[in-house]
């Protein structure tokens, strides 16, 4: 009798303290402040950043498609990453699918330059909100986190994302600190530096066990996890639930 309702009691606490962690002190709700800048007539912008190969580009579609759908938003897609063979390509395809515009200028330019064309081009041409693209990069590659702060500085978008899995443990933990600390670092006023505002994990489909991972992440960075790839289609996104990650946890 004794030790079962001690257990439960110490479950309940577990519950309890993990959904305060995973309710990060500012939460983000992309969808009412991307309406909310739509009223106050400017155009709404996000930034998605992250290291290569975590599907980034499907997931700003995704987030493409969910604010034109549920928001009945006209979305601009820009594409900054000018690096990547093939980047603005896939893009182009889910421009094509998606029925959303894109605003590219191929490869080799300055994205900082693309980025601040792009938002005027939007300001002009009636367009709500602006989703940019950025070239994937490891955290510790200096002249391409330059390039990103700089992005971000000469812009300053309402949103800065990062896109990161939620499968590798303590690798997407450490990449969403150094990602955060080279921003702060570089930032171009260091009184008020920007980092990341919030994150996009994706690969959230297969993680059962791993969800862990979801809330070191919130843990270490401070920041809210905005929404969850949960596949490969444009409705597979999600926003995170803290209640769900700890049922999940605790099974």
């Amino acid at each position: 009798g004794r030790f079962t309702s001690m257990a439960s009691t110490v479950k309940q606490a577990l519950k309890e303290s993990m959904e305060t962690l995973l309710t990060p002190k500012k939460s983000i709700d992309v969808l009412r402040a991307a309406l909310a800048a739509k009223n106050a007539g400017r155009v709404y912008t996000i930034v998605f950043l992250g290291v290569n190969g975590v599907g980034k580009s499907t997931n700003l579609a995704k987030v493409a498609y969910y604010l034109k759908h549920k928001g009945g938003l006209d979305v601009l897609i820009c594409a900054c990453d000018t690096f990547r063979a093939g980047a603005v390509e896939q893009l182009k395809t889910h421009s094509r699918c998606l029925d959303v515009p894109l605003f590219e200028r191929g490869y080799g330019k300055d994205p900082a330059d693309i980025a601040k064309n792009a938002i005027a081009h939007a300001k002009s041409n009636g367009h709500d909100v602006v989703l940019v693209d950025t070239a994937g990069r490891m955290q510790d590659n200096e002249p391409l986190m330059r390039a990103l702060a700089k992005l971000v500085a000469i812009n300053s978008p309402d949103l800065v994302l990062f896109v990161g899995e939620a499968l590798v443990g303590n690798d997407a933990i450490d990449q969403v600190t150094k990602f955060n600390r080279s921003l702060v670092d570089l930032s171009a006023d260091p009184r008020n530096p920007r980092g990341i505002d919030g994150m996009l994990l994706t690969k959230y489909d297969t993680v059962d066990d791993k969800v862990g991972a979801a809330l070191s992440m919130v843990y270490v960075t401070g920041q809210p996890v905005v929404f969850v790839g949960t596949g490969q289609k444009y409705t597979h996104l999600r926003k995170m639930q803290a209640k769900e990650v700890v049922k999940t946890l605790l099974g």
